[in-house]
């Protein structure tokens, strides 16, 4: 159905920070010089050798009006720069509201780019998320029963993804089964497909070999969705860039954790740190509903630190009881806003005091690190853990961006370490 070329440049869309990074990692380990960018550049942004070009929205939970608008900008830059092959990214666990965004920022690209069929999988193995019968696993549990189910932000209670993505898109979706890609029968199905009305094919993956054929099967198709990993199988199937060991983040000046997501998995990677005797200030915004105060207290909180004491951490991460508590008083919108003004403040003053190395937990938390900061984009360097790499910028800083759900229970306390992982 379609046909292969010799490699254009893949320009991502990407509907969060640490999904970009997952995804620019995803295509960097096959050996495409790889670029990121947080928010789509400016005209003129100066642009080298490359393979492949990652922008970095914010648009996971914003007004889907928003996350369209966004998404098209940013697709005409990636296009007026030479993207032969355009893949929008989402997480893993499909993350989205009944409302969206991932069916009309999907549906507004397709339209844009006028694609009758639009091949998709959030699976990605290495972090165990695996389709199958168009069902979405985390681990050994359906999606429905993970963790996700709870998620402050975007609860997922359905498993099956032809229906999730069908209630919130325009158009029919269909599933490509297992045995069929297993096969190599991906494209025949998507014509098949195709001629029952359908645009969106959710292909079953539950290896990485399942993706390496998606990948090969989808080498020319000008839009592409999903996880990091197709992104990875579509990067495996074209003619790869020699691409020099990424760099390892600097060792001198000092670091700090930024945590504000919630999942199980970085409440227990704050605990960690907690634990470990670093110094720890929480965003309490029950106390202090004000982001201004919120941060200046946390700034006095560091700059009152005794020297030795290791990198600190500041982080709004609650358990589900206390999280439900917040949002019951403030409302799930506003608490998040002021929150996340609260930590990009507190970024922005860290940095001015000669922080240099920023390890940061949680989607949201990390688009509003880098909009606080200002940074237009950077290199992408070693990984400190699968998935999660450095990002080292022009101006010196170096910034992990993590996933909530990313990453062992030490990684916010070793990558803060006087030596960061990822660094031989």
């Amino acid at each position: 159905m379609f046909d292969s070329n010799e490699g254009p440049v893949i320009g991502v869309i990407a509907d969060d920070v640490t999904g970009a990074s997952d995804v620019a990692v995803a295509l960097r380990r096959r050996g495409l010089r790889t670029m990121l960018f947080f928010g789509t550049p400016p005209e003129g942004t100066d642009l080298p050798g490359h393979d492949a070009l990652v922008i970095a929205l914010k648009t996971r939970t914003v007004d889907r009006r928003e996350a369209v608008a966004r998404s098209l900008a940013a697709l005409a830059w990636l296009r007026a720069r030479g993207a032969g092959q355009v893949y929008f990214k989402y997480c893993s666990t499909f993350d989205s509201t009944a409302e969206g965004n991932i069916g009309p920022v999907l549906d507004a690209l397709a339209d844009a780019m006028d694609v009758p069929m639009v091949a998709t999988t959030p699976s990605s193995p290495e972090h165990g998320r695996t389709q199958y019968n168009g069902y979405l696993f985390v681990g050994d549990v359906l999606l429905s029963e993970s963790h996700m189910r709870h998620h402050p932000l975007t609860p997922m209670t359905d498993s099956y993804l032809p229906r999730v993505l069908g209630s919130q898109s325009a158009y029919r979706a269909g599933v490509v089964p297992l045995a069929e890609v297993r096969r190599g029968e991906i494209g025949r199905r998507l014509a098949e497909l195709r001629g029952q009305g359908v645009r969106y094919a959710l292909v079953d993956a539950v290896e990485d070999d399942d993706l390496a054929a998606a990948g090969r099967a989808l080498a020319g198709a000008p839009l592409v969705a999903g996880a990091a990993g197709l992104a990875g199988g579509l990067a495996a199937a074209r003619p790869s860039s020699s691409y020099d060991d990424a760099p390892a983040p600097p060792l001198t000046g000092s670091a700090a954790v930024l945590a504000g997501s919630c999942s199980a998995r970085t409440l227990e990677q704050v605990a960690a740190v907690i634990e470990a005797g670093r110094p720890a200030h929480r965003l309490d915004v029950l106390a202090d509903p004000d982001e201004e105060s919120l941060a200046k207290a946390a700034l006095d909180w560091y700059d009152a630190l005794g020297p030795g004491s290791g990198a600190p951490i500041v982080y709004s991460s609650l358990e589900p009881a206390a999280l439900r508590r917040v949002q019951e008083a403030l409302g799930g919108e506003r608490s998040a806003a002021i929150l996340e003004s609260a930590i990009g403040r507190v970024a922005r003053g860290l940095v001015e005091r000669g922080v240099t190395r920023l390890v940061c937990a949680g989607g949201e938390t990390s688009g509003a690190v880098v909009g606080a900061l200002g940074v237009p984009g950077g290199v992408i360097g070693a990984e400190a853990a699968r998935g999660v790499p450095w990002i080292l910028t022009a101006s010196g800083l170096a910034l992990l961006l993590k996933s909530g759900n990313f990453g062992e229970p030490g990684l916010l306390l070793e990558a803060s370490a006087t030596t960061p992982m990822g660094v031989a």
